[in-house]
């Protein structure tokens, strides 16, 4: 089974004329989905990655790149603003993920909530998906979902620049944020990723976390022992676990980026007697580096291992929802304007109506749901 989309980096921007009718559709969808489901419900379909890429396909994105992400949550976010559905959004694409923090406090603020919870949620994810599950994408894009009720959802994604090829982490109500933590992602698999949230990494996590209260010295000694390894030289005194290929496991590790201790980073967590893998990931100066750097030491150094296997997500395809009004890079078919305009007229219609009356939207979807689109028609944009 494919993955939802392969997500490429494309340029370009979505014509006026088109944002507009998405503006429209998005709000829209958005009043139907709460006055449905609510707005937890809400927030556990924007968390799955099909229901999210058949909200991008339904609005005329294209099916496939990474602007489905970037686009669609700032449609969505903009319409949860501007309507008062007992949801609100924060954060963006670049810097506007950057201003995630103060954004959150103005969505607590309005539903009488504690900000300080969430601004903590949104750092520890991204956190987590650039630090402790390592697969070669940057972060660049996050938002964060936040109800009345205070259930939360994020979706953010990371561009890996030599590939041009993206990745969408899709987050809800995490009980923690350590263990299997995402509801799901969206991408293409990878050989293999260097995970450290993995239910199969709970030793890697105790062992590292004893390791670190160590003198940065000696955790700096034992990595330099290890990069002559990688040069050809073999220290004197060397401790190889059975098994272990070192060359090999090397040229992985390095094929994921450099590998450099912050040793200010590793101070902090002896200062302040880290004692659990969230408060370490929230550390200052902790980057994606620093955690190679360590996981290999403790890979070879102390014979305990973080989790090889990427977690990518493989759920089913929803391109047949790019037949509602047709997609922005003319795939499966140019946008049928008249068409699009009728859907907005129809929905419009239909929000203003009493509750009984919104019955045919579920009889509609029991029609539609066993078609099948033409799959000669599915292409790249």
């Amino acid at each position: 089974m494919r993955n939802v989309a392969d997500l490429p980096l494309h340029g370009g921007h979505v014509p006026h004329w088109l944002a507009q009718r998405m503006r429209k559709l998005t709000r829209l969808v958005l009043l139907l989905a709460v006055d449905e489901y609510g707005t937890k419900g809400l927030l556990e379909r924007l968390s799955d990655p099909v229901w999210f890429q058949a909200f991008n396909n339904v609005i005329g994105m294209d099916w496939d790149s990474s602007g489905s992400t970037t686009v669609t949550a700032g449609m969505i976010k903009d319409a949860l603003w501007r309507e008062e559905l007992g949801v609100k959004a924060a954060g963006g694409k670049g810097k506007k993920s950057r201003a995630t923090p103060e954004e959150l406090e103005r969505i607590a603020e309005i539903y009488d909530l504690d900000p300080e919870p969430y601004i903590r949620t949104s750092r520890l994810v991204a956190k987590v998906d650039t630090v402790a599950l390592q697969t070669g994408y940057q972060l660049y894009h996050h938002v964060f979902f936040l109800d009345e009720e205070g259930n939360w959802a994020v979706i953010q994604q990371g561009m890996n620049e030599r590939e041009r090829l993206a990745r969408r982490f899709h987050w809800f109500d995490a009980e923690t944020f350590t263990i299997d933590p995402h509801k799901a992602i969206a991408g293409l698999q990878r050989e293999f990723a260097l995970n450290t949230v993995s239910k199969d990494a709970k030793e890697y996590q105790k062992t590292l976390l004893d390791v670190v209260q160590e003198k940065p010295a000696k955790i700096e000694r034992e990595l330099e022992s290890l990069k002559a390894i990688a040069k050809g030289y073999r220290p004197l005194v060397y401790y190889k676990p059975r098994d272990v290929d070192e060359v090999s496991l090397l040229r992985r590790y390095e094929s994921l980026g450099r590998f450099e201790l912050n040793r200010r980073a590793l101070e902090f967590a002896r200062e302040l007697s880290v004692s659990n893998y969230e408060e370490f990931l929230l550390l200052k100066g902790l980057g994606p580096s620093t955690l190679r750097a360590l996981s290999l030491v403790l890979e070879l150094v102390y014979d305990v291992h973080p989790n090889w296997k990427d977690p990518v997500t493989h759920p089913p395809d929803p391109f047949k929802f790019t037949y509602a009004v047709g997609g922005k890079d003319r795939v499966p078919f140019p946008i049928d304007k008249p068409a699009y305009d009728e859907l907005i007229s129809f929905l419009e219609e239909l929000v203003s109506r009493h509750p009984e009356e919104k019955t045919l939207v579920r009889n509609v979807t029991k029609i539609t749901k066993n078609w099948k689109f033409p799959k000669e028609e599915k292409r790249a944009t």
